[in-house]
């Protein structure tokens, strides 16, 4: 350790990123498919976001995070796909040093801050279940934005973090990145360095940033769900839980997809195709899915979407 201590981690300037597989020609036939999955994530996203900006009724708390939710779905999903897209169109594979730890401090940034994002999401509809009557009065404009930032504040926190952790690590060594972008996990393996203290770091953004989001997350539906159980009639009961059906169906796409990505690999240290089918899976799929899920399953985004539509089809045949 002592010898490879020596060694500036600039030893290695290049990475080589492996992708979905260990293909070394162009893969046309996978690039379309990510393309359109990437144009569907973008397009669907910022439609989400006109939705919310041109509707009055929807200038509310709920669709407030909901447009972040969808701000960072664009970028989150715009830090990995790109390079992705490179890659199997030209089998090209290889990354900088400093675009490596880039891209990773990036992608740190917004995994975080989707996380306490989520979990903002999930006390609002709590507090608007157990507390209608005070609802305006706790989750005013400035508490709102306050919580936002505080999202955006954590995850940049562990953007720097992260960063500075993986740059100042000892690359002397192979440089064959085992995954389809440079995250935390692939790089431990590759350094020279003792990374425990980096392990131990990582291990401690994962618990405080992912296990703690979710934690309250699961206790805060707990207490909805007996919140929920006191009404009435069961139509009551329905109608008021379906105001949570789209955000419990994006948590449950988003956790359980990276707890297996991230708690896993921290316990073995290897990445394997399974491992990276359920990155794509909460990298690629879920910033695509989640504007569908709440256009879908929110009424009131359906009905402003319909109206939109409406309205722009109107000026097309005003024309």
């Amino acid at each position: 350790m002592a010898k490879a201590a020596e060694i500036n981690h600039t030893s290695v300037s290049i990475f080589v990123v492996v992708g979905l597989s260990e293909d070394s020609e162009p893969q046309p036939h996978l690039f379309l498919v990510f393309l359109c999955i990437y144009l569907i994530t973008v397009v669907g996203n910022i439609v989400i976001l006109s939705v919310i900006s041109s509707n009055n009724r929807l200038h509310t708390p709920m669709y407030f995070f909901l447009a972040n939710l969808s701000i960072i779905d664009i970028i989150f999903s715009s830090v990995t796909v790109p390079k992705l897209l490179f890659i199997l169109v030209t089998a090209r594979k290889s990354i900088s040093f400093l675009d490596c730890i880039t891209q990773l401090s990036f992608f740190q940034f917004f995994v975080v801050a989707e996380c306490y994002l989520l979990a903002v999401m999930a006390y609002d509809r709590y507090v608007a279940i157990c507390f209608p009557l005070n609802y305006t009065l706790i989750i005013s404009r400035e508490v709102r934005f306050r919580m936002v930032i505080a999202c955006w504040a954590c995850g940049l926190v562990n953007s720097v973090v992260q960063g500075i952790s993986i740059s100042r690590l000892n690359f002397c060594g192979p440089n064959i990145v085992d995954h389809f972008f440079c995250d935390v996990t692939p790089l431990f393996k590759l350094s020279c360095s003792d990374t425990r203290l980096g392990e131990a770091l990582f291990l401690t953004v994962v618990v405080l940033a992912g296990m703690g989001p979710l934690t309250f997350i699961l206790v805060t539906y707990g207490r909805i769900i007996g919140a929920v159980s006191k009404i009435s009639t069961r139509k009551g009961r329905f109608k008021t839980f379906s105001t949570c059906a789209s955000h419990f169906t994006v948590v449950a796409l988003y956790y359980g997809s990276g707890i297996f990505s991230y708690i896993w690999p921290s316990f073995t240290y290897a990445m394997n195709k399974d491992v990276k089918v359920v990155a794509v899976l909460y990298t690629i799929m879920t910033p695509m899915l989640n504007p569908i899920i709440y256009s879908l399953r929110n009424r009131e985004v359906k009905q402003a979407l319909k109206k939109a539509l409406m309205i722009r089809t109107i000026k097309l045949n005003l024309i």
